[in-house]
C-alpha cells in the first residue's frame, strides 16, 4: 500500500493552521479567512487547499471538519517561519502540554502492548529516569526496551533525544525508538518505529573534548520510519491491535534495522 507523499514546508504549514483553527471555526470560514487576512498571506490559497487535501486524506480530520489532533504551541512556534527550526522558547504551559503529551502516548503504548498478550510490561520510566528507556516488555529469552516519543504533529515526525538515551541504544541490542501520534482524546493515532541506523548516523559529532551534546532535536525521513513496532526479528504487536494513520509518510515496504 503506497502512502501519500512527503507534504512541503508549505503544505505542512497550512495543514497545521488548518488543525488549529478547526477547533473554532469550519472550513468555509477558515478559507475566507486565510484568503483575506494579512497574518496569513504568506500562503497562497493553492497551498492553503493543499494542506487540507492532505490532512483528509491521511484522516487528520474527520467529515464534519473537526480536527483528529491537538496541535500543542510548541509544535505551533515555526508554523509562520521562514525557517523549519524554531527557536528556542520555554514558557511553564508549553513544558506542561508537552509532558501530557510524553505521558499520553507512554500510557498508550503499556495499553496496546498489555492488549496484545506481551508478557511482563514494565514502566520503567516511572521509576527512574536512569534507565534511557521508558518501556520493558518480553521474557528474559525474548525482551525490548522501548524509548516512546510523542507528538500531536501529524504533518513531519520530530524527537528529542538525550544523550543518556543515545549511549544507552549504542549499548542495547533490545532498546528501540517507538514514535507515538497522540489524538485529542490522549489516544494513539498511529504508531511507528524510528530506525537505529538512522538515530546513529544522524546525531550530532563533539567536535572537542571540551565540549558535548547533551540532547539533539532529530527531524526523522520518511526512509527512517517503519510503520508499526517492528524489531528486527518480529512484529512486537500484530498490526490489526495497532492504529495506522498514513501520517508522517512513511512507506509500506521500507525494511530497516531497528
Amino acid at each position: 500500500m503506497s502512502m501519500p507523499s512527503l507534504p512541503s514546508e508549505a503544505t505542512r504549514r497550512a495543514a497545521l493552521r488548518w488543525l488549529t483553527e478547526l477547533r473554532g471555526a469550519g472550513v468555509p470560514r477558515l478559507r475566507t479567512l486565510f484568503a483575506n487576512h494579512p497574518a496569513y498571506a504568506d500562503l497562497t490559497s493553492a497551498q492553503y487547499a493543499e494542506g487540507l487535501a492532505w490532512l483528509r486524506r491521511t484522516g487528520m480530520i474527520t467529515a464534519m471538519g473537526r480536527p483528529v489532533v491537538e496541535v500543542n504551541g510548541s509544535e505551533l512556534r515555526d508554523v509562520g517561519a521562514a525557517s523549519a527550526v524554531p527557536s528556542v522558547q520555554w514558557s511553564r504551559a508549553t513544558d506542561e502540554a508537552r509532558r501530557a503529551i510524553g505521558a499520553a502516548g507512554e500510557k498508550e503504548l503499556l495499553r496496546l502492548l498489555r492488549k496484545s498478550g506481551v508478557p511482563q510490561v514494565r514502566h520503567v520510566a516511572a521509576e527512574s529516569d536512569a534507565y534511557g528507556y521508558d518501556i520493558a516488555a518480553g521474557c528474559s529469552a525474548e525482551r525490548v526496551h522501548l524509548e516512546v516519543k510523542s507528538t500531536t504533529d501529524p504533518t513531519r515526525l520530530v524527537v528529542h533525544l538525550t544523550r543518556h538515551e543515545y549511549e544507552v541504544m549504542a549499548t542495547d541490542a533490545d532498546w528501540h525508538l517507538v514514535a507515538v501520534l497522540v489524538g485529542r482524546d490522549g489516544n494513539a493515532v498511529n504508531v511507528a518505529t524510528v530506525g537505529r541506523a538512522w538515530l546513529h548516523s544522524a546525531v550530532p559529532a563533539d567536535r572537542d573534548k571540551a565540549g558535548r551534546w547533551e540532547s539533539a532535536r532529530l527531524e526523522v525521513p520518511a526512509y527512517a520510519i517503519t510503520p508499526g513496532l517492528a524489531t528486527e526479528t518480529r512484529r512486537l504487536v500484530p498490526d490489526g491491535l495497532l492504529p495506522r494513520k498514513p501520517v508522517w509518510a512513511f512507506g509500506s515496504s521500507t525494511s530497516l534495522t531497528v
